[in-house]
């Protein structure tokens, strides 16, 4: 039987979906970060399959949602976008550090993906942590810098925004410490995959596809690297999506 735990990591809010057979033994991993207002319980049935697939499945609540939710209004959430995300990276490292230490983690098998704001975070902690094994990032962006500047750009046609142009050089010089596409050499062959539908009006399917296509270029093993489009999805995860993201990490993943 699957069974979903709650669990707490500092202050980080987690589901742990894994085979209740299997609770106490070492696992491969699966870290899954979800979207921007959305919350860790909307990403189960993907988790759902990937535990009847042997893997120990983490969701964690991003700062301000879900559990970790403190009333702020969209508006406030979109200028807290990046700092979330810049959580997010230090969620992962206390994630990981937990599991490996009580050694539930098999050989070290770990695994990491997400949606959306989930997805970019995703791009983000390939270029921090080399043991991440294997990734998904689907409907996001690995273009960190170029990303925020549209951001920027569009919530400043309906609301003033709270920094200066120095404030700003600030934040965008931080993320290009963590923009993939600033650092593509950092994958290192490490199995990556895409998913985008070309309808998305959120995050630009462009910069996804652009960026697969420079690191095919890179990776000798061309089967570590594959990018799905959807022609007429918006942005919304398929269920083709979540079936691919499942056999991916089956694949590349030991389990």
């Amino acid at each position: 039987m699957i069974g979903i735990h709650s669990e707490k990591i500092q202050d980080i809010p987690l589901l742990i979906v894994v085979d209740d057979k299997k609770n106490n033994k070492p696992l491969p991993m699966l870290t899954y970060f979800h979207g921007f207002t959305s919350a860790k319980e909307h990403n189960l049935p993907l988790a759902y399959l990937l535990a009847e697939k042997g893997f120990r499945v983490i969701l964690p609540d991003s700062a301000h949602h879900g559990e970790r939710a403190e009333g702020k209004t969209p508006a406030d959430m979109q200028l807290l976008f990046w700092d979330i995300v810049k959580q997010n990276i230090a969620d992962l490292k206390e994630i990981y550090n937990k599991y490996h230490a009580e050694s539930l983690l098999l050989d070290d098998q770990f695994g990491v993906a997400g949606t959306s704001m989930g997805g970019i975070t995703t791009a983000a902690v390939l270029t921090q942590y080399t043991w991440i094994k294997a990734a998904a990032i689907l409907m996001g962006s690995p273009k960190l810098v170029p990303y925020a500047k549209e951001l920027v750009e569009e919530v400043s046609k309906y609301r003033d925004l709270p920094f200066t142009k120095e404030e700003l050089h600030h934040v965008f010089a931080q993320l290009e410490t963590v923009d993939l596409s600033a650092h593509i050499d950092k994958i290192n062959e490490r199995p990556l995959l895409f998913w985008h539908g070309k309808k998305d009006d959120v995050v630009p399917y462009e910069h996804s596809f652009d960026f697969y296509q420079k690191a095919w270029e890179l990776y000798e093993n061309k089967e570590n690297i594959h990018f799905i489009s959807e022609e007429n999805q918006s942005h919304k995860v398929s269920r083709n999506a979540i079936l691919h993201t499942v056999d991916w990490f089956s694949k590349h993943l030991q389990n």
